[in-house]
């Protein structure tokens, strides 16, 4: 059952696998030094962030 919603989700699964490693490289190489940046200054909030965009945005290519 589940390798079948891998299978069937995986061009999704793996965009949004790839945005929360955008977000965490985001928050690691720019992120703000002094708090005061929303997204990225804390992991916790860019790496969800930018999972969720990686899922929209595959989600737009695929159709």
């Amino acid at each position: 059952m589940i390798l079948n919603f891998v299978i069937k989700h995986k061009i999704k699964l793996i965009g949004t696998m790839l945005g929360g490693i955008a977000g965490f490289l985001y928050y690691y190489f720019i992120g703000c030094a002094n708090g005061s940046c929303m997204i990225a200054s804390n992991p916790l909030v860019s790496v969800p962030y930018f999972a969720f965009l990686g899922y929209l945005i595959t989600g737009i290519i695929k159709k």
